[in-house]
């Protein structure tokens, strides 16, 4: 699924706002469709390898052996997780910490894209048949085996369920079922799926749980497996399978873990990994405050975006850090516009009638698209480390749009567009045809200063053309509440995770019964077909994708897609920022990818304090 996502701002506002504008595949080698960046020159080592050690069906890193020992800093803006429980989160920093504990039957390749074996040992494909053989003598972290009834619980009772967070369920439906699963052993299970699906063999990283401690919460029902693994669980009490497990949470302060001894990786050595003892994820207010603390030696990576970017690019020759160009960011950052017209079960609409008259026109969201100044945000916030963004797709996903261009910020063509959809500026007020000044509300998390820079520029942008907009900061949490389940709200601005090789990833967004389908929200079982024509088209498109197999197939397809979000514009882009990261130069095993990151790879990263 699509997670929401947390980025940074320039906190220097002044003077920003003066100016008024049946072989299924993927392309061989996706290393070569994804842009190449300055990247410095990288041995990367082999793909990792099945090794059996003792009837023990390891995974062995083919990276160079490293030291044992010592700790790994990082920074995570905002209050820290919601959840530890890997099927329930709904932020970017529950879904990285809950990733560590829970690995799944694949991954993808951060090189080439490929999907390869992690819990699983090997899989087969045959036509819609996925069989797929569990490694043999690995265990959770309370020394259980992970066998094939930890797989069946997991999608029987989760998944297919949809306890928790019901995305991955609804990406598995095809033409609105779902696969069978069957066990063929206990350490083999076998997933048929309706038709060939070409999305379906990567939405098996979904994380594996332990039937034996997960079962006992999801047989009470759902408002009690949600609150299963908050961060008030005492550490000892989970049961794991990742590289690093729980020790310590101190609310608002840090996020501790400690390897995982029965981990089923392993070195050239034979050696058990990770390396590293302890990952510590330091919890910091603000960006400004995780720049202090990098300063300060406090943390070990630092994203640098805005105006950071040049002055640490020329500290890093004298430096204790390296710095990586990851590219385009894969998520995407946007203005979101609420469509919904329903009610809620108290016969109050959503959203204001008045209002939603308004959000409808596609002329008024096209003047919105015109008057917002995607390169003065660039410049000015993103201090030009970045690029304007028009697209559903991120700047680095194979399947981009390429036809699509965009254009710059034009306030004559805005206001040609509201008066072609009868609204009247009226000294400097825009007024709708019945005499309604236009005025509405725009939220955005409070916290996230980049966001919250952003929306004092949209605020500025729309107001331009004499629209009065309402800027208000809320806790993450009252606004995803806002846009998943109450509906009331008018504007948001937001942000997305999303995966430059599968845009399939994205149908609970685009469509029309999605979880995340946010700017027109549908209630769970709603039954009354009342979809946009547009609505429509997203929803075949997102059906008909899946069940092309080859690239060649898909991508027309998905062009499409990208074609109408640009056209109808419930969500208008604005730019995306330029991954930019320092680490320090102690850490070794460190295998940058535009695809991947900086640190995927952190059971692998050691220390050596010599360099």
């Amino acid at each position: 699924m699509k997670r929401i996502l947390t980025v940074i701002f320039l906190l220097i506002l002044v003077g920003i706002f003066l100016k008024a504008c049946v072989k299924q595949d993927i392309p061989q080698k996706i290393s070569d469709k994804i842009a190449k960046h300055d990247l410095q020159e990288i041995n990367y080592p082999a793909d990792e390898k099945n090794v059996t050690i003792n009837g023990i069906d390891y995974l062995q890193s083919q990276a160079p052996v490293g030291k044992f020992g010592g700790e790994l800093i990082i920074s995570t803006i905002g209050e820290g997780p919601k959840t530890f429980n890997p099927c329930n989160t709904k932020d970017a920093t529950s879904s990285s910490m809950a990733g560590l504990l829970y690995d799944g039957l694949v991954t993808t390749n951060p090189r080439t894209g490929k999907v390869m074996p992690l819990l699983a040992k090997e899989f087969e494909i045959n036509e819609n048949d996925y069989i797929i053989h569990l490694r043999h003598g690995i265990k959770w972290t309370d020394g259980n085996p992970i066998t094939a009834d930890d797989v069946m619980y997991t999608y029987n009772d989760i998944v297919f369920k949809g306890l928790g967070n019901p995305s991955t369920m609804d990406a598995m439906k095809v033409e609105g079922k779902l696969p069978e699963l069957v066990k063929l052993d206990d350490y083999t299970v076998k997933f048929t799926t309706p038709k060939p699906f070409a999305p379906f063999l990567r939405q098996l990283s979904y994380p594996i749980v332990p039937k034996h401690y997960f079962k006992p919460y999801s047989d009470k029902g759902e408002s009690v497996f949600n609150a299963f693994l908050s961060p008030n669980t005492p550490p000892k009490e989970i049961v794991s399978s990742g590289a690093f497990q729980l020790k310590e949470y101190v609310a608002a302060q840090r996020v501790v873990f400690v390897r995982n001894p029965n981990y089923y990786k392993i070195n050239l050595k034979d050696e058990k990994l990770p390396y590293l003892n302890k990952l510590v994820y330091m919890i910091v207010g603000d960006t400004n405050n995780e720049i202090l603390k990098f300063e300060a030696k406090e943390i070990d990576v630092l994203s640098l975006r805005g105006s950071n970017v040049a002055r640490y690019k020329i500290r890093e020759p004298e430096s204790d850090y390296v710095i990586y160009n990851l590219g385009p960011d894969t998520g995407t950052l946007f203005l979101v516009i609420n469509l919904n017209n329903r009610k809620n079960k108290d016969g109050k609409p959503y959203v204001n009638p008045m209002k939603h008259k308004w959000f409808a026109n596609r002329d008024f969201r096209a003047a919105i698209d015109w008057a917002v100044d995607r390169k003065n945000m660039v410049q000015n916030i993103a201090s030009g480390v970045a690029e304007p963004l028009f697209t559903a797709e991120s700047l680095n996903s194979i399947y981009l749009n390429k036809y699509i261009k965009g254009h710059p910020c034009d306030l004559d063509v805005a206001r040609k567009s509201l008066e072609k959809a009868g609204f009247i500026n009226k000294d400097g007020k825009l007024y709708d045809s019945d005499g309604n000044r236009v005025e509405f509300d725009l939220y955005t998390n409070a916290g996230n200063l980049e966001r919250e820079a952003l929306g004092v520029m949209v605020k500025q942008d729309l107001e331009n053309l004499g629209m009065k907009v309402n800027f208000k900061p809320v806790e993450f949490n009252s606004l995803v509440n806002k846009l998943t389940n109450t509906h009331d709200w008018d504007m948001a601005i937001m942000g997305l995770t999303g995966s430059p090789l599968e845009p399939h990833d994205g149908k609970n967004v685009w469509t029309s019964s999605g979880s995340l389908h946010m700017f027109n929200q549908r209630p769970a079982g709603y039954n009354i077909d009342d979809r946009l024509d547009w609505e429509k088209e997203l929803d075949e498109i997102f059906s008909e994708g899946a069940l092309k197999l080859t690239f060649e197939e898909r991508k027309p397809l998905y062009d499409r897609y990208q074609t109408i979000i640009y056209n109808q514009k419930p969500i208008i882009y604005l730019y995306s920022p330029t991954r930019i990261t320092a680490i320090r130069k102690k850490f070794k095993n460190v295998f940058p990818t535009s695809l991947s990151g900086l640190i995927y790879n952190l059971d692998e990263i050691y220390i050596d304090e010599e360099s």
